[in-house]
């Protein structure tokens, strides 16, 4: 059974407190991620603690620290990447900067190692076994088909870009100098150890990444050695820096990072235009011409910030009476970048329709819905998965999105020919089944 080991303490004893930590141990079943659905994956991956929980009092609050005695768990997480792994990789084109960074902490500065070029193992392993270097291995999901099928389910569940790097540090080594992160970030220990200091942050909930000095960040607040099957997380803005502890194995871990500018405030700069720009439609005076000379003046006047907050209040009621926020970057960064569906084999299912071709008296429903998002643009045009649709058609997507199934010849739309149309489009695009 999970064994909950003692609260992190007051600050007051003589040497750092541990972070929260949950001990599991393997308890006769094999532990392995559950990938039945975002949520399901993103529960069996802090397990055992609860998501109820995690979101309360962890998440952009305090680091958590799960430790477990599972070999099982730790050689699905040795799976995931290996220092092996490199030589392989290296002979599929990687390049310094890309794809990989050489470096080494030196006096509290980071000491970047790299080559020009392409990476070739040999002198990569050198760099590694001589300059006790750390191997930055960048998005290593382009490659590694468990980390892919990790990350898409976490971006399902979180809504928001997951990326990763792994760390691969010899014995008695440290590759980055303490520093915070722009971003919500879980280390799964692959192999060997890591020892691990956090540190109050400066910035909480931090914005940008940052090198901090070590004599201006004082002792440690958690001091923890993390093994394979380990599992951290920390908020952004959280100091942090972690070495290999010399007579050991090298180390590697992954650290798998999301909510990066993904903030209220970014959404707030995101949609705000568009609520202006519906709102100068209808309102002569957010059309009214500025005062004459107002850009070249070195302040703002008392008259000009009156005027700024009348509007801004005028914004407010607008918006209190909207459902319909128009993203201007963040939806669409999100859904260009995103990882696609997991799948194995050549991926013929995410680009080639399979099944019965739609017709008026089938019954549809969406394939891939955790991947599908209907946008509005300034346009006023719905787009989905890269289709554009009129404005006439949003009632007759929102049924296909609500439903688990549908019949064609129900959805909303004046004509049989325009619903035949609309889902041989989606059809087309792999997102709809006949069922």
């Amino acid at each position: 059974m999970p064994k909950k080991a003692k609260p992190a303490g007051t600050g007051k004893e003589e040497g750092p407190a541990p972070c929260k930590q949950l001990k599991m141990e393997a308890a006769g079943g094999l532990l392995t991620l559950n990938f039945s659905s975002p949520s399901g994956l993103f529960e069996s991956l802090i397990a055992p603690i609860k998501t109820e929980t995690f979101f309360k009092k962890f998440w952009e609050q305090k680091p958590l620290l799960i430790q477990r005695d599972d070999p099982a768990l730790a050689t699905y997480y040795q799976s995931l990447f290996k220092l092996s792994d490199l030589k392989s990789l290296c002979s599929r084109g990687m390049y310094y900067g890309r794809d990989v960074n050489v470096c080494r902490c030196v006096n509290g500065k980071k000491k970047v190692l790299n080559k020009d070029g392409k990476v070739h193992f040999l002198q990569l392993r050198k760099d590694f076994d001589q300059k006790r270097a750390t191997i930055q291995f960048h998005q290593p999901q382009r490659f590694k088909d468990e980390l892919w099928r990790i990350q898409e389910k976490l971006e399902c569940y979180f809504g928001s870009l997951v990326g990763s790097n792994v760390y691969i540090t010899p014995a008695g080594s440290q590759g980055l100098p303490p520093h915070h992160d722009d971003v919500e970030v879980f280390i799964l220990q692959l192999e060997g150890e890591k020892h691990w200091r956090l540190y109050h942050p400066t910035v909480p909930l931090a914005r940008e990444y940052s090198v901090e000095a070590e004599d201006r960040i004082g002792r440690p607040a958690h001091e923890f050695t993390l093994k394979p099957g380990d599992l951290l997380y920390f908020p952004r803005g959280t100091i942090h820096q972690a070495d290999t502890p010399p007579g050991l194995a090298h180390s590697t871990h992954v650290t798998i990072s999301t909510y990066q500018n993904n903030s209220w405030g970014d959404f707030l700069l995101d949609t705000i235009s568009g609520l202006v720009f519906d709102t100068a439609k209808d309102d002569m005076e957010f059309r009214a011409g500025i005062p004459r000379h107002l850009l070249l003046q070195v302040e703002t006047t008392a008259v000009v910030t009156r005027r700024l907050s009348g509007f801004l209040r005028k914004l407010a009621d607008r918006l209190e009476g909207t459902n319909v926020l128009l993203s201007a970057d963040m939806k669409k960064d999100f859904v260009m970048n995103r990882l696609p569906p997991y799948c194995v084999g050549d991926g013929a299912e995410l680009s080639t329709p399979g099944g019965q071709m739609p017709r008026l008296h089938s019954v549809v429903r969406l394939q891939f819905k955790d991947h599908v998002v209907l946008m509005v643009g300034p346009d006023q045009r719905r787009s989905c998965h890269g289709l554009r649709f009129p404005l006439s058609h949003v009632d007759a997507l929102k049924q296909i999105w609500n439903s688990s199934a549908i019949s064609v010849k129900d959805l909303k739309l004046p004509t049989d020919e325009e619903k035949e149309s609309l889902v041989l489009s989606l059809w087309t695009e792999c997102l709809i089944q006949v069922v």
